[in-house]
């Protein structure tokens, strides 16, 4: 019986970078799993051609937000459009290469854990290209983790997290920003979910090049852990 990964990507002005995703991800061959592809591209009110771009591609649902409410809330939009067996969330820009998505789906097809994250940091530090005080704020989140939930993940805040979409549609999501990942992180490990990583590949991006996230995130990451750590 073929499964399906329901891809749920979250866009706010990726016009650069959109449609180069959607082609790799379009070229990843998941049917070696016998696994098949739904891909939703959330476009969080962009401002620029991301969502005309997104039209182009027939295999791409493309669902546009009334109003714009940040990553957490197109995640959540994502999810009400997915079908699949699993889901995996992956960001829009070129950071994360959808080619991962097979050891990833291996992992979890294998029950090595219940839910699979792709680490940037398995077998390796500060990527080239990535600012200290992003690789610095990552890697704290995850002591942070560990305080709030017993469990230390080498990359808590990656953002290419895939999941079983009955687990992931019955955790009453909450949040609408980048802390998502991290209520999301808190209640699967609050049930006693296991978190397998895998190592992924990781292309940083600037300021300049359109990185969104910053110091103010890491407080709210900080905030939402201790909020969400009993689930």
């Amino acid at each position: 019986m073929t499964l399906t990964l329901s891809i749920v990507i979250p866009a706010f002005n990726e016009e650069r970078f959109i449609g180069t995703l959607l082609e790799q991800i379009h070229a990843v061959d998941l049917q070696t799993l016998d696994v098949g592809k739904q891909i939703i591209v959330v476009d969080d009110c962009s401002r620029d051609r991301t969502a005309d771009i997104v039209s182009g591609f027939p295999s791409a649902r493309l669902h546009r937000m009334a109003v714009n409410g940040g990553k957490g809330r197109a995640v959540r939009a994502g999810l009400e459009l997915a079908t699949g067996d699993y889901v995996i969330i992956q960001d829009a820009d070129l950071e994360y290469d959808p080619r991962d998505y097979v050891p990833m789906m291996r992992a979890i097809l294998e029950h090595r854990g219940d839910v699979v994250y792709g680490s940037r940091y398995i077998g390796t530090g500060r990527h080239p290209g990535q600012s200290r005080a992003a690789y610095l704020g990552g890697r704290s989140l995850s002591l942070v983790c560990r305080l709030c939930t017993g469990t230390y993940l080498t990359d808590t805040v990656t953002a290419l997290k895939l999941f079983p979409r009955a687990v992931l549609t019955s955790l009453d999501l909450r949040t609408s920003g980048f802390e998502l990942d991290h209520e999301i992180t808190a209640k699967v490990l609050a049930r006693g979910l296991r978190i397998a990583e895998v190592p992924v590949r990781y292309y940083p991006r600037s300021r300049e090049e359109g990185k969104k996230i910053g110091w103010r995130d890491w407080v709210t990451g900080m905030r939402t852990f201790v909020r969400f750590r009993n689930g």
